[in-house]
C-alpha cells in the first residue's frame, strides 16, 4: 500500500524558493512563477511508478526525485497551472486518493532568535551552501515540519508575505527545515505566514 505523506500544490514559485530549488534540482529547473507539485510517498520506491504517471499525464516537467529507503519523493513543474493540476489528478487517481487524504503536517519547531552574533552567522553560513547567508545583528526564523515536503509551501508563503531572505529550505527526509533571515518586522511577519500556512493545510 502507498502512503501518501506530502502532496503540496504552489500556484507560483517565489523568487528565492525557485532558485533554491534550483540549487539541488535534477531534472529541469524550476523558474519564478512556475506552478509546482511536491508529493512524498511511502515507500520510498513507489515514487518511480508515480512519477512515470505524472510525466505521462501532462506536459510537465521534472524538476527533482529523491529515493530513500523509507520515502520517495518528486517534483513536478510548469508554466502552465493546469498541466500541473493535471498531473497530480492522474497520480491521485492511480492512488485512488484526494489530496485532503494526505498526511497531516505537523510543526514540530518554531522559533525566533533575533539579533544573531557573528560567531553564530559564520556557522550558519557554513552549513547551508544552498542559499543565501545570514548577517550578523539580522533575526532568524525557524521552522521544522512533519512531513518535511511542507516546507517548500511554508517557505513560498513567508517570502510572498514579507521581504526576508532564504537561508535553506530542506525539504527531504525525516523532517523540512526552514531558517529565514531579515529584519524583526520582516522576520515576524514571515513567521506568522509560515506557521499560518501550515497549520491551515488539510490532512490525516
Amino acid at each position: 500500500m502507498i502512503k501518501l505523506r506530502t502532496y503540496i500544490f504552489i500556484n507560483s514559485l517565489q523568487p528565492q524558493i525557485a532558485s533554491y530549488m534550483g540549487t539541488a534540482a535534477q531534472g529541469f529547473l524550476p523558474v519564478p512563477g512556475d506552478a509546482c507539485l511536491w508529493m512524498e510517498v511511502a515507500p520510498g520506491m513507489a515514487v518511480h511508478r508515480l512519477t512515470d504517471i505524472a510525466l505521462k499525464g501532462s506536459n510537465v516537467h521534472l524538476g527533482q526525485q529523491v529515493v530513500e529507503r523509507a520515502y520517495g519523493s518528486m517534483v513536478i513543474h510548469h508554466r502552465d497551472q493546469s498541466d500541473v493540476l493535471e498531473a497530480g489528478d492522474k497520480v491521485l487517481a492511480f492512488l485512488n486518493t484526494e489530496e485532503h487524504s494526505r498526511q497531516k503536517c505537523h510543526i514540530m519547531w518554531n522559533e525566533i532568535i533575533r539579533s544573531i552574533m557573528p560567531d553564530h552567522a559564520v556557522l550558519i553560513n557554513r552549513d547551508n551552501r544552498r542559499g543565501s547567508m545570514i548577517l550578523p545583528g539580522q533575526s532568524m526564523y525557524i521552522m521544522e515540519t512533519e512531513p518535511a515536503g511542507y516546507i517548500v509551501y511554508a517557505a513560498n508563503e513567508a517570502e510572498k508575505a514579507a521581504n526576508i531572505t532564504l537561508i535553506e529550505a530542506r525539504a527531504v527526509g525525516a523532517y523540512g527545515r526552514l531558517i529565514l533571515a531579515g529584519n524583526e518586522a520582516d522576520i515576524n511577519t514571515a513567521a506568522e505566514a509560515a506557521t499560518r500556512a501550515i497549520q491551515n493545510l488539510s490532512g490525516v
